[in-house]
């Protein structure tokens, strides 16, 4: 999971694209990078950190030029705290690419030696994302033959790339002198949407990013999603082109963006992420109806944010109070996408306090949208029961995490998902829960796609079914070894 946006405009482009990062700082913590484009001239600026810490006056005054993009980095492939792999990357033939992207490529053993042997490209880190830019790289390098570059080189380049690159992508680059360049993979597993700002001349000003969010804060109006498969390619002039490049492309977004990542302020794929949650919220309390009898529960709590809309529904439908009990301390990142169980475990503690008064002697229902590795949760249980709480039930407006997740969040490794071949009840006595209550898996399906054309979305790391059908036990055990290496 990371953060992209992609801006062509009339006027300098550093401003927009600075304050689209810190809409999107919720999809990765670990570093930022901003890239623009003057004419043919690239400027750059990347640094570790949260997009507020990263840039400088003089850095911001640097980025000139009237396209550009940006990107917010959670790590899911590499290291996380190196330096080498803070995106955006470059590469300076043909003409010279600057690429960001989100997603995870699940093929990238057979991508380094076809780039080192074949391609006789060489990548400076360990990144999925410098690969997938070598890979457009040597494609649009083949399609040209030394012309002139066209639109249609492009988009044959990139149904190049979608025979090649496996996995989920929606990528941005900037190709020097031409243009902007989006793409989506086939599956269309991770966001991308497109927005458009008329201008006084009867041009337009463009905006691609992750969340429809950023395009409505910067009075961008939303066009559309970018399809499955598809490329968009607007050029030095604004002009927008754009082509489907992929062979049967089928839509199926992560299910894991409406359950935690994504704001609920955003569209994604035609869907309301808030809409969505409030249905997750309603499924889930037609499950713990037939499992707890409701005047064993005295209030209703959420796991602030992403649980709220759930949590109230939860409270509506079984006709209990909603209480606030937890408090959130807002400098403190998102713990679920800290790098390493002990920093997650202190990150708990320093982001919530439970509020004595609002659990003392009472039989409390918590809903929290997911348990992943079960750290959070247990910690959040042992806050509920020191401040007073009689019994703890906890329910989840997601299924049980049992495999991992392997197109762009940080659910490498089996072992450490604590619902992975455990029973409802063994997990319950991990946590020291009372009782435990789980969405089920056609329940979430039912609450994300209510009313949406969409007939699929990835599920992969609740049914172990993966959208690509490349994963296999020898990938999933490779991946669990590189990580623990």
């Amino acid at each position: 999971m990371c953060g992209i946006v992609g801006v062509v405009a009339s006027d300098l482009v550093n401003q927009q694209i600075y304050d689209s990062l810190l809409l999107l700082q919720h999809r990765g913590q670990d570093s930022t990078g901003i890239a623009t484009m003057d004419g043919s001239v690239f400027h750059m600026h990347k640094s570790k950190g949260q997009v507020k810490e990263a840039y400088r006056t003089r850095d911001m005054r640097s980025l000139m030029g009237n396209l550009g993009l940006g990107h917010v980095r959670y790590a899911t492939q590499g290291a996380a705290d190196s330096e080498d792999e803070v995106q955006p990357f470059y590469v300076n033939a043909p003409y010279g690419i600057i690429l960001v992207h989100n997603g995870n490529l699940t093929n990238t053993r057979e991508l380094e030696k076809d780039l080192f042997n074949i391609d006789r490209r060489h990548t400076n880190s360990t990144s999925d994302t410098e690969m997938l830019l070598n890979v457009l790289a040597t494609e649009l390098q083949v399609k040209i033959h030394g012309k002139e570059l066209s639109p249609q080189d492009i988009f044959d380049a990139i149904k190049s790339v979608h025979q090649r690159v496996q996995g989920s992508y929606a990528a941005i680059a900037l190709i020097a002198g031409h243009g902007l360049l989006a793409f989506r993979d086939p599956f269309g597993i991770r966001p991308l949407v497109i927005g458009r700002r008329k201008c006084e001349d009867s041009k337009s000003d463009w905006m691609i990013a992750s969340e429809s969010l950023v395009l409505e804060n910067n009075d961008y109006e939303i066009v559309r999603d970018v399809e499955p498969g598809e490329a968009i390619f607007i050029n030095m002039n604004g002009e927008l082109y754009s082509y489907q490049c992929a062979v049967n492309p089928c839509l199926c977004p992560c299910s894991f963006e409406y359950v935690y990542l994504a704001r609920p302020d955003s569209v994604m794929n035609g869907i309301s992420v808030y809409e969505s949650r409030l249905r997750m919220g309603d499924r889930l309390a037609e499950t713990i109806k037939k499992q707890i009898v409701s005047g064993d529960v005295d209030v209703v709590m959420p796991i602030p944010d992403s649980s709220r809309p759930a949590a109230m529904q939860v409270a509506r439908q079984l006709g209990i109070e909603y209480r606030e009990g937890f408090f959130k301390n807002r400098y403190v990142g998102r713990t679920f996408i800290m790098p390493g169980q002990a920093q997650r475990k202190k990150s708990v503690r320093q982001k919530l306090n439970a509020m004595g008064t609002e659990f003392q002697g009472k039989n409390i229902l918590i809903v929290d949208d997911s348990v992943v590795r079960g750290t959070t949760s247990k910690q959040i249980v042992q806050m509920a029961r020191f401040a007073g709480a009689n019994q703890v039930t906890f329910t989840s407006a997601a299924p049980p995490v049992r495999f991992p997740h392997v197109y762009g969040i940080n659910m490498p490794n089996r072992n450490e998902l604590i619902a992975h071949d455990r029973t409802i009840k063994d997990i319950a006595k991990i946590l020291n829960i009372d009782k435990l209550v789980y969405q089920n898996v056609e329940d979430l399906k039912d609450a994300i796609l209510f009313g949406s054309s969409i007939k699929e979305l990835d599920l992969s790391c609740f049914t172990g079914h993966y959208v690509t059908n490349n994963v296999t036990s020898e990938y999933l055990s490779w991946v669990e070894s590189s990580y623990s290496s």
